[in-house]
């Protein structure tokens, strides 16, 4: 029987560093990197997805997710750091990654964004993923203290905490300025995601702003839930907005995926933005909001109070608690809050969290 051969890299100080990240192109790992590059830590790029139909620029799913591909370009990388992507993976498919990386001497470097996978109605495909992962990393990250003490509870094994680097671009972020006009709320049902149920917040929040003299309630979806012939209609859903829209409660606004800018600009829009989930972990829109001013009114599920400040209503899979919502948005309304990032402040942030996953990787690297 032919003994396993296992590599193991020169430790690194000053060399650069490659990493197989996947994914490389969402944004919060491109904001990983020193805005200056002075961490040296290359990340390669996304290998072109296996769909046949993939857009210009996807990634998912990630072709890297492969013992075949890890096997094949072993020579390219130095650090394999998974962050999203896995969610259709099989378990038994995710753990043969783990396996060809252990045996060819690969670092893995895991980022425990979800305890709870938000396209998942159920835990427990997202917990055979956390199984394969978190017990076999070198090295694990999170967003929060909170979430770091529930993979401890869970693992045995407590990751470093890093913050959510910037969602929008450095450039974009400036002072906000308030109008005053109105009072703007805004729920943005996207494509009703496993995790949210807008339905419940939405009509709590019309009975709670029709309160306010001059409250306005803004609701956003996608077509494809909306519209009959879309691929996840919610007829329910549809004709509660349909007709609040048409009796001149909420602002309904239907379309299809924003870009960033036309992103930015909604959040910028807002006085308030509610997330209307009943489970999750961290939140990449609580950070766009914190990048823009505009004020977050998040669930008591999951650690979104330890990413950012925001204001709480009690929402979890037991139910919504509408006096607590009712609460937040009176909160909001009157005290009128302004919790945002100022350039200077993301940039500073960016090249310390660069700088810890460099050393990190060094750290992996030298064992």
């Amino acid at each position: 029987m032919t003994a396993t051969v296992r590599v193991h890299p020169t430790p690194r100080t000053a060399a650069t560093i490659r990493v197989a990240s996947v994914p490389t192109g969402h944004v919060y790992v491109q904001h990983l990197s020193d805005p200056d590059g002075r961490d040296a830590v290359i990340r390669l790029p996304d290998p072109p997805p296996p769909a046949t139909d993939a857009e210009p620029g996807q990634w998912w799913p990630p072709a890297a997710l492969s013992a075949r591909w890890v096997r094949d370009h072993q020579h390219e990388f130095d650090v394999f750091h998974v962050q999203f992507g896995f969610d259709a993976q099989d378990p038994a498919e995710l753990a043969s990654v783990v396996d060809e990386l252990g045996r060819l001497g690969k670092p893995l470097v895991y980022t425990v964004h979800d305890l709870r996978n938000p396209h998942h109605a159920s835990r427990h495909a997202h917990d055979a993923h956390l199984d394969v992962l978190i017990p076999r990393a070198q090295a694990l990250i999170t967003l929060t203290e909170g979430a770091a003490d529930a993979v401890l509870a869970g693992w045995g094994r407590r990751p470093v905490v890093l913050p959510h680097p910037h969602i929008v671009d450095l450039d974009r972020i400036r002072p906000r300025e308030r109008n005053g006009a109105t009072f703007v709320v805004g729920v943005h049902a996207k494509s009703v995601r496993a995790s949210m149920d807008p339905l419940a917040v939405i009509a709590a929040l019309n009975r709670s702003v029709a309160e306010l003299a001059d409250g306005r309630l803004k609701v956003n979806i996608h077509h494809d839930v909306f519209d009959s012939d879309g691929a996840r209609f919610d007829p329910v859903l549809a004709e509660y907005l349909h007709r609040a829209a048409s009796h001149g409660e909420i602002e309904l606004q239907v379309h299809d995926c924003f870009t960033d800018e036309e992103l930015w600009d909604y959040l910028a829009g807002l006085d308030v933005s509610v997330l209307p989930y009943r489970f999750g972990t961290h939140s990449g829109w609580l950070e766009a909001c914190y990048d823009l001013g505009t004020t977050v009114l998040a669930p008591t599920c999951g650690f979104y109070r330890e990413q950012r400040r925001c204001l709480s209503y009690r929402h979890d899979e037991s139910g919504l608690d509408e006096q607590s919502l009712r609460l937040a948005l009176a909160s909001a309304y009157e005290q009128r809050p302004l919790w945002q990032a100022t350039r200077a402040e993301r940039a500073l942030e960016r090249r310390s969290v660069a700088r810890a996953h460099r050393a990190i990787y060094e750290t992996v690297l030298s064992r």
